[in-house]
């Protein structure tokens, strides 16, 4: 099966559609011509928008998309879309943040993971103890250490 997005005006994925392999190119069936333009084409026609195939095991345009990815037309990949206002990009094309994600992820014996997330107003990661979610900590970049905020 062959996988499509549905693109916006700004190449927002709107949804995801399968069709069959047996779409006829021009190239022969579309299960045999990956990101062949007739594909597309199917779909504008029997569908309406403006479409752009998508692999489902991520061997191009870089991943399976998803309601919300983006579309670059100029690298011709679909992204995650930004997470948040301060993430940049790196040369894969994967949204980092200014602060490198902490190396500690587990706490206690047994070990168990922290619940970590990105504080976009502080620029910091936070974790809390799963357990206690009282308890929470601050990421100490110069330290590699989770402190008590």
């Amino acid at each position: 099966m062959a996988h499509f997005a549905e693109l916006d005006e700004n190449n927002i994925v709107l949804r995801v559609v399968v069709v069959g392999n047996d779409i006829p190119t021009s190239s022969g069936p579309l299960g045999e011509n990956d990101m062949h333009v007739d594909g597309e084409t199917w779909c504008s026609n029997n569908l309406g928008g403006t479409w752009k195939q998508t692999s489902y095991n991520s061997t191009f345009r870089k991943s399976y998309c998803g309601e919300g990815y983006l579309y670059d037309a100029i690298k011709d990949k679909f992204l995650i879309s930004q997470p948040y206002v301060s993430w940049a990009l790196d040369a894969n094309d994967d949204w980092k943040a200014p602060v490198t994600f902490p190396t500690v992820e587990n706490y206690g014996d047994p070990l168990k993971p922290y619940v970590i997330e990105w504080d976009e107003p502080n620029q910091k990661w936070i974790a809390h103890d799963q357990e206690e979610p009282q308890n929470s900590f601050n990421w100490d970049t110069s330290a590699l250490a989770w402190v008590s905020a």
